[in-house]
C-alpha cells in the first residue's frame, strides 16, 4: 500500500507564464533530492472549466512518515514558498492506495 499526495493550485490572476515555468522547474528537481519520493508527477489543467483548478501534483509516498519527510525537507521548503507566492487557493488530499 501507498499513500498519495495531491494537490491542486489555483494561480493568482497576476501569475505570468515565466512564473508557472519556474515552479515545474523547482519541481521536476524535487525527485532527485527527496529520497522519500517513489512518483512525482504534475501538470496544468487542460480543460479550464469554472470548477477547474491550474495546476496539479500528484506524489507517492511509502507511507505517512516519508510524507512527513518530504514535507519538512529544505527544498521541499523553498518549492513551497514559490508555491505560496503563486496560489490564490491550494488543495490537498492524502489518501492510501
Amino acid at each position: 500500500m501507498a499513500l498519495k499526495h495531491v494537490v491542486f493550485i489555483k494561480f493568482k490572476e497576476t501569475v505570468k507564464e515565466e512564473n508557472i515555468k519556474e515552479l515545474e522547474e523547482a519541481l521536476s528537481k524535487l525527485p532527485s533530492v527527496i529520497p522519500e519520493i517513489r512518483q512525482y508527477e504534475f501538470g496544468r489543467d487542460v480543460v479550464r472549466s469554472e470548477r477547474s483548478y491550474d495546476f496539479a501534483l500528484v506524489s507517492e509516498f511509502d507511507d505517512l512518515d516519508a510524507l512527513k519527510q518530504y514535507q519538512i525537507h529544505p527544498e521541499h521548503q523553498k518549492v513551497l514558498g514559490i508555491v505560496k507566492e503563486l496560489a490564490e487557493n491550494i488543495l490537498a488530499v492524502d489518501f492510501f492506495k
